[in-house]
């Protein structure tokens, strides 16, 4: 989640495709138990200042620590943690400690798919209905066309990030009422005709392999997935993580400045599409595996390199857009797309396999660049993207052998630019306000229950003379409406991590009734998961029943 440079699952999912890169070089593999730092002898030269670069980073972009794991030819060059677990807390981050990775486990739950594939309980080219005959999209033709494959490369139709509220913050849902409740999130273009990250198809994918494996997803990615890559240490989401465990607390910018420490997070309604903890030690293997083609250590297959060509094959092409400052324009790619839970680039010449993840209070970078068998991913307690690919650019250009730059600055750049933004549209929307606008009801007819056919009930009602908005299956969104213009409000929300406030707005019908409630966030900076502009609130005494 977040609102730093972008989202941090904007940086996690498209925003900072123009942001990837790659790498040359190799080294001994670390013990187990060595200390990472003792690795660094083995470094490319432009990596023997590594940890107080990471640190200038930490320092720039206020993240209390990183995680960072280098694999090289199948060994492992590094993994190493910097700074805190908890800011101004004792307990340093290590290679073992766990992280939410957030949108990366995306590639885990398409790995787990063509396992099932290769295993003749499903094919990827099989219809969605054809394992869960309930499934329904809006448009009875996408909900009949739906392949398997298609749940994992965001060409549904759906816009960016729809129906991510079903989950999002943690909802009281099943991960079968959200899915079916996708029947009722409109379509924003035709059936593979454009790019656009959704989470929710996910949550489909994670019911087709329950279905076909007669097993929790939890269970089948535990058994078929980091049991034989030996990823020990990696649990499936946060409802596993006991007292004492080595796990980094994540922070936020509350109000988009104050970092304070937030509490962990479980997506249990849709952990395929981002419930994972890991550390960079479980992922150092994973990274090997991939860079492998599905070869483990012990000469036995995880999965056959076809499996792998099918995830790594673009099946969405992507706009690649111009970086926000100058300073990036080296990773601007040449092609950009998206396979089967990963994204393809390229970086100075190099092919690109890699994902973001976004989570509260955690974002995270996996990066390969396989005809190199290279592989770098970065780890981190806050909610900024800036960061992670300021390290992740200066381990890919020490391996390509290129001078050092100063990614730090540049990304700083980036930010300041995003931030400016942000200010400017606050400033737009104050100018614009109508001060003498005051609502056309007394405040007291606009409290009531109001219903989207996909989200459920919206609640207003009036407390000690306030308004007050809740959200019926999400406890974390409740908040204070008050009076912006007219008939538009601004909820400001009791949870000030979230960093989505929002306008309200009612219409009225000829009679002076409320017909209908819209919301929409307020700040660029929000999250593009807060999808409130997809809601369509109508009163319920007007509102048919599910």
């Amino acid at each position: 989640m977040s609102r730093r440079v972008l989202s941090p699952r904007l940086a996690c999912c498209a925003a900072l495709l123009a942001f990837a890169a790659s790498p040359v070089w190799a080294q001994p593999p670390l013990p187990d138990s060595a200390p990472a730092a003792s690795a660094s002898a083995a470094l490319p030269a432009q990596l023997q200042d590594f940890t107080a670069y990471v640190d200038s980073a930490r320092k720039q972009f206020e993240v209390p620590g990183i995680a960072v794991a280098i694999v090289k030819d199948g060994k492992v060059v590094l993994e190493q943690g910097f700074g805190e677990k908890e800011a101004g807390k004792s307990g340093a981050v290590d290679a073992h400690t766990l992280f939410a990775i957030a949108s990366n486990t995306k590639a885990f739950t398409a790995a787990s798919l063509q396992i099932l594939a290769e295993r003749g309980k499903l094919k990827m080219d099989d219809r969605v209905i054809d394992h869960l005959p309930w499934f329904q999209m809006s448009d009875p033709y996408v909900t009949r066309e739906m392949r398997i494959r298609d749940l994992l490369a965001h060409r549904s139709g759906l816009g960016l990030g729809a129906g991510d509220l079903l989950y999002w913050p943690p909802t009281r849902y099943s991960t079968r009422e959200v899915v079916q409740r996708l029947r009722e999130v409109p379509l924003a273009t035709s059936f593979r005709s454009a790019y656009a990250y959704d989470n929710i198809l996910f949550a489909v994918a994670t019911l087709v392999i329950e279905e076909t494996s007669g097993q929790s997803y939890a269970d089948f990615v535990r058994d078929n997935l980091f049991k034989p890559v030996g990823m020990d240490e990696s649990l499936v989401d946060m409802t596993y993580l006991k007292p004492g465990m080595d796990v980094a607390m994540g922070h936020a910018k509350f109000d988009f400045k104050d970092l304070k420490p937030v509490p962990p997070m479980a997506w249990v309604n849709n952990p395929g599409a981002g419930g994972i903890y890991a550390s960079v030690h479980d992922l150092a293997k994973w990274m090997n595996l991939q860079l492998a083609g599905g070869a483990l250590p012990n000469g036995k297959r995880l999965f056959k390199e076809e499996s792998q060509k099918q995830m790594w094959s673009m099946l969405t092409p992507m706009r690649i857009g111009e970086p926000p400052v100058p300073e990036l324009a080296a990773v601007k790619p040449n092609f950009a797309g998206y396979g089967e839970g990963w994204f393809l680039t390229d970086y100075r010449g190099q092919r690109l396999v890699w994902h973001t993840g976004g989570w509260p209070g955690m974002v995270s970078r996996l990066t390969l660049v396989p005809e190199l068998k290279l592989g770098v991913v970065v780890l981190t307690n806050q909610e900024s993207g800036a960061a992670f690919n300021a390290v992740t650019y200066r381990v890919l250009d020490a391996y390509l052998g290129r001078d050092k730059t100063d990614w730090v600055a540049a990304y700083a750049a980036a930010v300041k630019k995003s931030e400016d933004k942000a200010d400017d549209s606050w400033k737009k929307h104050e100018a614009a306000r109508d001060r003498n606008g005051k609502p056309s009801l007394a405040v007291a007819r606009y409290a009531g229950t109001y219903r989207d056919r996909w989200y459920g009930d919206v609640v207003v009602a009036q407390q000690g003379g306030k308004l007050r908005l809740t959200f019926s299956k999400t406890p974390q969104l409740v908040g204070t409406m008050t009076p912006w213009q007219h008939d538009t409000f601004v909820v400001r929300w009791d949870d000030r991590s979230l960093n989505a406030d929002a306008f309200v707005s009612f219409t009225l019908d000829a009679d002076g009734a409320i017909r209908e409630a819209r919301m929409e966030p307020i700040s660029p900076l929000t999250d593009f998961s807060f999808d409130f502009q997809d809601l369509r609130l109508a009163p319920v005494k007007n509102a048919k029943d599910d």
